[in-house]
């Protein structure tokens, strides 16, 4: 942390102030003036100048002199000091903080395939995020070609709503494309899940720091077209890179095939496959994740600016007692 030099909010106070002294330093001038031009209520002494030279009369003189001059300009420098406390200073600070969490990428098969399992599926990653709690969560989706749609972020009211959008996108059938897949249909073929699997892993940031990284894969694994990658190829980056993976199965007892797949390249990366529809689907995996210790993230140096009165307030008691101390010493 670094602090940056002393601001103030509303410099135009100090103004006000010294107006304030100004003014009432020439209003006890003029009101002297006129008091000594009418001679007020002082009666004539007879030898007075004589007295006035006693040595004891002198040192008194010149000790009540001095305090009166003293608690003046105290009193000058506390109606200052008090200018600026009014002006609210402040004080930057340059912070970097600091999140600690783990990094969870939704990833979603939208092909044709899917499109009877798509709603339940953003269903269950509703609840997965409502059972998470300052983890960084992405949503990334894929047909023949992947799009993220939002990257990692701890904004759960933005993910929230963003899943919302894509939910009400999948039951509108009013098109037969919805606007959400767009860039998802660039390749040839379609379904192509290892091409998927391995963007929704590329997909993570920091890549130089020690974090807790999920995939959470949901597809039926009914490949149409040759992909840059296959599924183990794209487990194995995965698991190389860190991340494990989840598999959501909408098709769990039907393709004993394509359940094997998935089963197996989770299984690769450290993380299994579940069934959409089972019971404790969301529970393990929320557990899963969890057990997995969150490391500490640096954020981007942010700037907070904070009032700093603290010095300027002991100043203007200081100054405030000090001169009420020489005034009761003078007798004013």
């Amino acid at each position: 942390m670094a602090l940056i030099p002393m601001h103030l909010a509303t410099p135009w106070l100090i103004a006000v102030a010294v107006l304030i002294v100004g003014a009432a330093i020439g209003l006890g001038v003029l009101l002297a003036r006129r008091g000594g031009a009418s001679g007020g209520d002082a009666l004539p002494v007879a030898r007075a100048e004589r007295l006035r030279e006693l040595p004891s009369v002198v040192r008194a003189t010149r000790r009540r002199a001095a305090a009166v001059a003293g608690a003046l300009g105290l009193l000058v420098a506390a109606a200052g000091v008090a200018g600026v406390v009014a002006a609210r200073p402040l004080a930057a600070q340059t912070i970097q903080p600091v999140d600690t969490s783990r990094d969870i990428m939704l990833c979603l098969d939208v092909s044709g395939s899917m499109s009877e399992v798509d709603v339940e599926v953003i269903e269950v990653f509703e609840e997965l995020v409502d059972g998470f709690e300052g983890e960084r969560i992405g949503l990334t989706i894929f047909n023949s070609s992947p799009v993220q749609v939002f990257p990692l972020t701890d904004d759960y009211a933005f993910v929230r709503a963003h899943l919302a959008t894509i939910r009400a996108s999948f039951d509108d059938h009013r098109s037969e494309i919805p606007e959400h897949w767009a860039g998802t249909l660039n390749g040839a073929g379609a379904s192509l899940i290892g091409d998927g699997l391995a963007a929704c892993a590329l997909r993570f940031d920091h890549r130089d720091d020690e974090r807790s990284r999920t995939i959470i894969l949901a597809t039926d694994n009914e490949v149409f077209g040759a992909g840059v990658v296959t599924l183990d190829e794209a487990a194995a980056y995965a698991a190389s890179a860190g991340v494990r993976v989840f598999a959501l199965n909408p098709v769990e007892g039907k393709d004993a095939r394509a359940s094997a797949e998935l089963i197996a390249a989770a299984e690769a990366t450290g993380g299994q496959a579940y069934a959409l529809r089972g019971a404790t689907t969301v529970g393990e995996i929320i557990d899963e994740v969890q057990e997995e210790a969150a490391t500490a993230l640096r954020g981007e140096a942010q700037v907070v600016w904070r009032d700093v009165p603290d010095v300027w307030i002991v100043v203007l008691l200081a100054a405030v007692l000090g001169g009420a101390a020489l005034m009761w010493r003078a007798r004013l």
